[in-house]
């Protein structure tokens, strides 16, 4: 552990708002007579910059020149605070321990980390010289937002001078398994440094996961869902010592990184930019499909793969050299360590051996740049670019996807990203590949340089919609919100795990961005107390039964099935129960009370005959006239859609069987009247990933089915109904003026939604419960919760 700090005084007149960060957003200018700074605007800036104008903000880091001080200065509205190091910093400190220890091991291991105590000493050294610096420039109270992987000692080191600084930290790359970071000597230490924020930010919620793992194994400190219990022992602010008293929490949630994204779009529409776009176009001689790679000369990237691919293809006949080209951007990076050299060269022999097999004259088939660009030159390149190629074998998030899909405002361009980068899980609609897989990469390349214009279309459609509400200011708003809430919902959460023995683990958790858990009891129910007809929307599994290793032993809570009775009993209250299984299974386990409603299938199957609506049935989109939540009804499929569920069970058996028993866990395929169901629970992490790939790819070829994914499921429906829909087709039957929606997983998230539909004057109430990120507007932690809060609810209603 590291020595306990010592307090610091904070400054008269400091800063409220205070990023630090391994770097200043500066570059040193010395082309000039005197030398001068000039900003390097990114992504954190970006971010950050708001919160900096509207509070007295700081920015603290390294200059980016060694051996020289400087006193702070202010530049476009920031104020600078330089953190200096010296020759032998940058080389132990950065070079060695930072990128050649974490960086490798934090990315897999695809090259071997070292491990120097001279690096590690020294990389103590400077984080306690960073630490110090926020102690002598945070105002009482502060907000200090940590980042990256250079910085992990500061939040323990700065809680220890400064306790009544409130402190984030941000993870940009990814964090591994714990049987990889347990090679890691100093491991602990790097665990507790981490601890010291608040709020420990990730890129995906299995980053988060993995560091709560490495907490409960290394450190023996128990979590509940996304919370971890710090005891006195390990807390640098506090003077009791003991390893008993729980003094505070600590977060880790996933908060993925985004991009400016309207910036971007507006430069894709700049005339000047959409000129130059051509010029590139010409100048490479005009080939019928660009391809384009963008990234730091790095062995992470995946640079060696794709380049392998493609070669590949031009020797197999697939691509024509006389019609495509690859424009590949390496920008130098770490150019004084080994392996950065090596990488280096082998791309550079790669290129040169593709390019004299297959260029013809004037027309090579790889353009090769190992050079940065300036922003207005890489939106150029982007929009000339048909295919944008992001094979990167570990990414915790990568930009560059984003920044592409952003300049596509006609929504053309095929994005092709591999599976192992952080931007997989919001672009869902790109090409995935798996890097590694040659064949699958080449064959996913082939595919995308041949797509066809509508599918491209959809594709880029989708994914530009969900950059534009998941831009970098929400990113930051949305940490910066957790940020401030932690001190409330931690010291509750603590009071709450000090009172049960129990500390479950979070093997099956996501972690959650917004908002935090709220008591049962202190959620206000006014609005729905005095409803004139309520309808009490609730999901089955997860919500008010437990989640369980076999399904069909799912039962509700007897507190929830009482309390749902007790409103059941009401006769302006209607419950209705919405679910991801088929209505006939949902109606047998659910011991709903007499008069309750149904909508199973995620929105397909409806029975709304205890309250004289339409009989049970299936919703068929295709009668509806466009509006799913108007739909009419069919008693079961088609000809023409039972032979797709037939082509379904023969395509689930296929993938089923080309894997061993071995790793299936409870693999099981539920078949509903109007869907099917692979449900993956208990498999392995490998095994599912597989699964995923192969049931998306089975998606895009049939191609008029709805693909949904959820909590370790995978389903595919005829009809193209969701929960939304069905909460809708609901409030509608019912009659209700008014509506509550209690829910769990991702599948959940359209009826949360469709809830933000209703106007002010429709009382309404969305909650999630337990953890990942959420449009619902209160959180519950468990069914238990879920429990008390129904039974409060009842008892209001009757006491109308």
């Amino acid at each position: 552990m590291e020595a306990r700090s010592t307090l610091v005084a904070p400054p008269e007149d400091g800063a409220d708002f205070i990023v630090v960060a391994n770097r200043l957003p500066v570059d040193r200018d010395t082309s000039g007579e005197t030398p001068s700074w000039r900003t390097s605007p990114g992504g954190l800036v970006t971010g950050v910059a708001p919160v900096m104008q509207t509070h007295k903000g700081a920015w603290i880091g390294w200059a980016g020149v060694a051996d020289e001080e400087f006193d702070p200065f202010d530049i476009d509205g920031m104020h600078l605070v330089p953190v200096p190091l010296s020759s032998e910093e940058v080389r132990r400190y950065y070079e060695g321990f930072s990128n050649a220890t974490l960086w490798p091991l934090y990315h897999d291991v695809i090259v071997p980390p070292e491990f120097h105590r001279t690096w590690w000493n020294s990389y103590r050294t400077v984080n306690r010289r960073f630490a110090e610096a926020v102690a002598r420039t945070a105002s009482e109270g502060a907000t200090v937002w940590v980042h990256d992987y250079q910085l992990q000692l500061v939040p323990y080191l700065l809680r220890g001078m400064r306790p009544d600084v409130r402190i984030g930290f941000f993870n940009h790359i990814p964090f591994p398994p714990w049987e990889i970071f347990a090679q890691l000597p100093w491991r602990a230490q790097i665990l507790r440094g981490l601890l010291g924020a608040d709020l420990i930010g990730f890129q995906r919620p299995a980053d988060a996961q993995n560091f709560r793992r490495a907490v409960r194994i290394c450190l023996g400190l128990p979590s509940s869902g996304n919370l971890v219990k710090i005891p006195a022992a390990e807390d640098p602010a506090s003077e009791l010592g003991d390893t008993t008293t729980i003094t505070r929490t600590a977060e880790a949630s996933a908060f993925p990184i985004s991009i400016d994204t309207e910036h971007l779009a507006q430069l894709a529409r700049d005339p000047q930019i959409c000129a130059r776009a051509k010029e590139i176009r010409a100048e490479l001689g005009n080939p019928e499909t660009i391809l384009l790679g963008v990234d730091r000369m790095d062995y992470t990237k995946g640079i060696r793969h794709r380049l392998k691919a493609y070669g590949e293809l031009f020797n197999d006949g697939v691509l024509d050299p006389g019609t495509v080209t690859l424009v590949q951007i390496a920008t130098p990076s770490r150019e004084r360590i080994d392996q950065y050299q090596q990488i280096r060269t082998d791309v550079e022999l790669a290129v040169g051996r593709i390019n004299g097999e297959y260029s013809g004259m004037g027309h090579p088939v790889i353009h090769y740049f190992h050079h940065s660009y300036p922003r207005d030159e890489m939106t150029a390149l982007y929009i000339a670019a048909d295919v944008m190629l992001v094979t990167a074998l570990r990414d915790g998030m990568n930009l560059v996807a984003k920044e592409y899909v952003a300049c596509q405002t006609d929504d053309d361009g095929v994005l092709v990203l591999s599976e192992f980068a952080g931007a997989a899980e919001q672009l869902t609609q790109a090409v995935m590949v798996n890097p590694h897989d040659i064949s699958g990469l080449k064959s996913r390349i082939a595919a995308a340089v041949t797509m066809d214009p509508g599918e491209k279309r959809a594709r880029m459609r989708a994914m530009r919609e969900s950059l534009a509400e998941e831009d970098v200011r929400a990113w930051s708003d949305a940490f910066l919100t957790r940020l401030q809430q932690t001190d409330r919902a931690g010291q509750a959460e603590a009071a709450a795990l000090m009172r049960t023995d129990q500390h479950p683990t979070d093997a099956d958790a996501q972690p959650d961005s917004a908002p935090g858990y709220s008591s049962p009891e202190d959620i206000d129910i006014t609005a729905l107390a005095a409803a004139d007809r309520l309808l009490v929307g609730l999901d089955f599994d997860g919500v008010i039964a437990p989640l369980v290793d076999n399904p069909m032993d799912a039962a509700p809570l007897p507190a929830s099935a009482a309390a749902a009775e007790a409103l059941a009993a009401d006769p302006n209250t209607v419950v209705g129960y919405i679910s991801g299984r088929n209505l006939s299974v949902l109606k047998q386990l659910s011991n709903a009370p007499e008069g309750a409603i149904f909508i199973g299938s995620h929105g397909v199957e409806s029975d709304f005959s205890a309250i004289g609506g339409e009989d049970i049935g299936a919703v068929d989109g295709r009668r509806s006239g466009g509006n799913p939540a108007a739909g009419t009804y069919a008693s079961g499929p088609s000809n023409d859609e039972q032979a797709l569920l037939d082509e379904l069970d023969a395509a689930f058996t296929d993938i089923r069987t080309r894997t061993p028993e071995e790793g299936h866990g409870l693999l099981r395929i539920e078949r509903k009247p109007l869907g099917r169901t692979f449900h993956t629970r208990g498999c392995s992490d490998n095994r599912t990933a597989f699964y995923a790939t192969e049931l998306e790819a089975l998606a895009k070829r049939l191609g008029q089915l709805r693909f949904l994914t959820g909590h370790e499921m995978f389903e595919f429906a005829l009809r193209h109904q969701t929960k939304g829909n069905g909460l809708e087709r609901m409030i509608r039957q019912t009659g209700a003026t008014a509506a509550l929606y209690i829910g769990d997983d991702r599948t959940d998230e359209d009826a949360f939604k469709k809830l933000r539909t209703y106007p002010e004057d429709f009382p309404r109430l969305s909650i999630k419960v337990g953890p990942a990120g959420t449009a619902a507007e209160v959180r519950l932690q468990s069914p238990d919760d879920v429990a008390v809060f129904l039974g409060r609810l009842a008892a209001a209603r009757a006491g109308r």
